[in-house]
């Protein structure tokens, strides 16, 4: 096994920051922005088609997204806002290291 690389100050501080952070979106809030399906939801979320549109119906049968949906989501909509700014090597890692 390799050593890890430890972590630095800033590091720390970076960590820290992002355990704080408040950033999520709501479902019917990026629906309402991208011209996106359930079923797109769906796969940015990694939920099922059901529990997706159980997040969009009113009454006993509604469901909630959890933290991490609604994190999945500010974070998918941050990459469709900035896709253009985004450095090739990040794309290329990101290509990489999800498909």
């Amino acid at each position: 096994m390799s050593n890890p690389r430890q972590i630095t100050t800033r590091e720390r501080h970076l960590i820290l920051l992002y355990s704080n952070w408040e950033f999520a979106m709501k479902p019917t809030d990026f629906y309402a922005k991208w011209g996106v399906s359930y079923e797109q939801i769906a796969l940015i979320c990694s939920r099922s088609d059901s529990t997706v549109r159980g997040w969009f119906r009113n009454g006993k049968n509604q469901r909630y997204p959890t933290r991490n949906d609604s994190l999945n989501l500010a974070l998918m909509n941050l990459l469709l806002e900035h896709f253009e700014e985004i450095p090739q090597e990040v794309l290329h890692w990101l290509k990489l290291n999800l498909f």
